[in-house]
């Protein structure tokens, strides 16, 4: 398992690249169909990370908090030939299993991932009503898979954006499994 902290690719005030991906509803999402939420929440992730597994209940806890109000997207770029944990019919199980409800999508060219310099999962981007990167980084203060969290980071920015105050920190970073290329990233 290689470890990595999320990257600044995407800066503060850059639009979400679009995206037209495949979710495991069997249906094609692009960016576009969320423009009437107040923020959306992209998160880079997978099925087999330990430390995507330990943040599932704070993902389904954002998601019931703010639903209807954000769009919450996870996204799995890993190469599921290499990591068949990862595969498409794998994220229908996970998602069952986990209970996920936010809509889960596969970035089989890994393409959508370089765009937002995505490095790790779970690695979560979060964008205003404008499409415009306000914050990039954790989900909450528990950097190991083990540990308790005890500070809502990703929640309490998202609340900022809701009531339009300033994130003060706009990167902070994530840490998890780097995401599995197909091939060395260029």
């Amino acid at each position: 398992m290689v470890l990595l902290k999320s990257e600044v690719v995407l800066k503060a005030g850059d639009k979400a690249p679009d995206f037209n991906l495949l979710g495991i509803d069997d249906k094609k999402h692009s960016l576009s169909e969320y423009k009437d939420y107040k923020a959306k929440l992209i998160i880079f992730m997978c099925n087999h990370c330990p430390y995507v597994q330990a943040k599932v209940e704070a993902m389904n806890e954002i998601y019931e908090k703010f639903k209807g109000k954000i769009a919450m997207i996870g996204i799995n770029s890993n190469d599921a030939t290499k990591y068949p944990d990862d595969s498409f019919d794998s994220m229908k199980i996970f998602a069952k299993e986990k209970g996920l409800k936010f809509t889960y999508l596969v970035d089989e060219t890994q393409e959508i991932a370089k765009k937002y310099g995505a490095v790790c999962t779970p690695d979560p981007f979060l964008f205003d009503s404008k499409g415009k990167l306000v914050f990039h980084g954790r989900i909450d203060n528990a950097m190991k898979p083990e540990d308790k969290p005890t500070e809502k980071t990703m929640i309490s920015n998202i609340e900022k954006v809701l009531f339009e105050k300033k994130i003060e920190k706009d990167f902070d970073p994530s840490m998890g499994c780097s995401i599995k290329w197909k091939s060395q990233q260029t």
